[in-house]
């Protein structure tokens, strides 16, 4: 192995044994195509990309779903070839425990200085990573130039960063749903005073709806198992006793599904067990 090619293997071994899961990149900061076991997904399971954690190929196939944090994996033979031909060491933020905000361009960098709370920062060769402690969907483009990046994606290994980290704040996470077009497309609103022409709604006593909220975000947080089901059951139990009289409003959905992005849901499962529970009632 060429010098370069030993100095990316031993900081990925580093890394490693620090929890850290890494990949490498070829170049242009891509991750190594399928190999010919897994091509056109042959090999099914985990490479189709839709559900965290390691791929079972012993190469380092399927993007992020290749990271690992096992020496022998990273020293194995299947992977030689990789680092031999590798332009970068590259990590899944996700499975690290953290949340990296990749701000683009000195705009984005100023604009989260002033939004953000202060935490650990890398240099990138245009602008900045900022690393927050915790997990949540990634999402691109939530904004121009910035782009989040934690479960099922992966983002390069620069340097460690100067700083203390802190922990991943409700602002980061309420970027991705608040630009989501999901979460803006729901349609409850608090325009409806009243249920059936008789007397206040008695879902929009404030208690009651925010003992609700926070009652259906235990339930998703506290999935250890089946959490596209939970989701799902939990979207409907709420929508069945909150959503018939209009009494939701886009920040109450946007809070379930940053439980449930925070859990390795995407949005698009959000939003589609959002309309499959209100296709179920009727609404």
């Amino acid at each position: 192995m060429t010098q370069s090619t030993d100095i990316r293997r031993d900081t990925a071994l580093r890394l490693a044994a620090s929890g850290v899961p890494i990949l490498p990149l070829r170049a242009g900061k891509v991750p190594f195509g399928n190999c010919r076991a897994c091509a056109r997904n042959a090999c099914g399971g985990r490479p189709n990309m839709k559900t965290p954690g390691p791929c079972t190929c012993p190469r380092p196939c399927h993007a992020w779903a290749a990271a690992t944090t096992d020496p022998t994996v990273l020293r194995s033979r299947e992977w030689a070839q990789a680092w031999r031909t590798a332009a970068a060491v590259a990590y899944h933020p996700g499975g690290a425990g953290l949340t990296v905000v990749d701000l683009d361009n000195a705009e984005v960098v100023a604009w989260a200085r002033e939004t953000l709370p202060a935490t650990r920062t890398v240099r990138t060769t245009r602008g900045e990573h900022w690393l927050y402690q915790g997990v949540m969907q990634s999402a691109n483009a939530v904004r121009p130039g910035v782009d989040i990046k934690s479960l099922m994606s992966y983002a390069r290994w620069l340097a460690p960063g100067i700083g203390t980290m802190a922990a991943l704040p409700d602002s980061v996470r309420a970027l991705a749903v608040k630009e989501s077009a999901s979460a803006r497309r729901v349609p409850q609103t608090l325009s409806v005073p009243l249920m059936g022409g008789q007397g206040e709604c008695r879902h929009r006593t404030p208690t009651y709806l925010d003992r609700g909220i926070a009652m259906a975000e235990q339930r998703i947080t506290e999935a250890r198992s089946a959490v596209h089901a939970t989701v799902y059951g939990t979207f409907l139990a709420v929508l069945s006793t909150h959503g018939g009289c209009g009494c939701l409003t886009d920040a109450h959905v946007a809070r379930l599904f940053t439980a449930a992005q925070a859990k390795g849901e995407s949005v698009r499962h959000c939003t589609d067990a959002w309309t499959n529970a209100r296709t179920a009632l009727g609404m």
